[in-house]
């Protein structure tokens, strides 16, 4: 079994930079797929950045591409999700989510990750 933390959300205004945390502990072999989504109220839990397990692969949402990264320490087990020209419409819970394995096809479905952490929110004032 795996567990997932996140740390770093807040409250930031419009244009301004935040950087999430989720550290792995316990049976981190399944945590080769690492991941962020988020989800604001009423809506369904959407996919933002996903990560292989040496990092050469990475996919983002398209409403993030361009102002967000997704990076990894293996050694520590943590991944990062940096967050750059925060908007409004970014404002979410956003959690982390672990895979055995890395689904190149099927990266940003919620059911191709077996392990979630508990959220940490992020608010966006404009």
């Amino acid at each position: 079994q795996v567990q997932l933390v996140e740390s770093g959300g807040g409250l930031v205004q419009a244009g301004g930079s935040l950087r999430l945390f989720c550290a792995a502990s316990g049976r981190t072999s399944g945590t080769n797929a690492r991941a962020w989504f988020r989800r604001t109220p009423g809506k369904e839990r959407e996919f933002v950045a996903a990560i292989s397990r040496s990092g050469t692969t990475t996919d983002y949402a398209d409403a993030v591409k361009g102002r967000f990264t997704i990076s990894r320490d293996n050694a520590n087990n943590t991944v990062y999700l940096r967050m750059n020209s925060l908007k409004p419409e970014d404002t979410a819970v956003y959690y982390c989510a672990a895979a055995r394995f890395y689904n190149i096809y099927y990266y940003a479905r919620p059911s191709e990750y077996d392990s979630w952490g508990q959220g940490t929110q992020v608010t966006v004032s404009s």
